[in-house]
């Protein structure tokens, strides 16, 4: 995000990127039967979805709906993961999978923040809150690899 935005856009990208995650969740949980992976996967999606509630309730107090994941990427998303994963359905490349698209959410919620130093103090504890989230996930997914 390279322009100043308003709260709104930014709390959109910070109540995708944890939605985001869910989907990836949701899409790779069935292509594992590692046990171990099995309960990571489900205390990250509950993780998130703690989150995403707490940050959509914000949002809806503010009179903010947020908007959901556009369903082009939704379905790349899904066929990409699936395809991956019928490749090789491993433990630690399912692992290693989820750590790229988590590094991703923290690298988007590092320039995030850089680029709206002015934003809210709410807006900037929920992109730090998610980030510190992801930042923990990645380092319990390393330990599965």
């Amino acid at each position: 995000m390279d322009e100043k935005a308003t709260e709104k856009e930014l709390l959109d990208v910070i109540w995708k990127n944890a939605h985001i995650a869910m989907q990836a969740i949701s899409d790779i949980v069935g292509e594992t039967n590692d046990e171990d992976m099995k309960k990571e996967l489900a205390d990250e999606y509950e993780g998130y979805e703690k989150f995403v509630s707490e940050v959509g309730a914000y949002m809806r107090e503010k009179g903010l709906e947020p908007k959901d994941v556009n369903f082009m990427k939704k379905a790349m998303m899904y066929t990409g993961i699936k395809m991956d994963a019928m490749r090789d359905d491993s433990r630690s490349h399912i692992a290693e999978m989820l750590i790229k698209g988590t590094v991703m959410g923290i690298t988007e919620l590092g320039a995030l923040l850089s680029a709206n130093r002015q934003a809210s103090d709410t807006v900037k504890n929920y992109a730090e809150k998610l980030k510190a989230l992801e930042e923990e996930y990645e380092v319990r997914l390393k330990k599965l690899l």
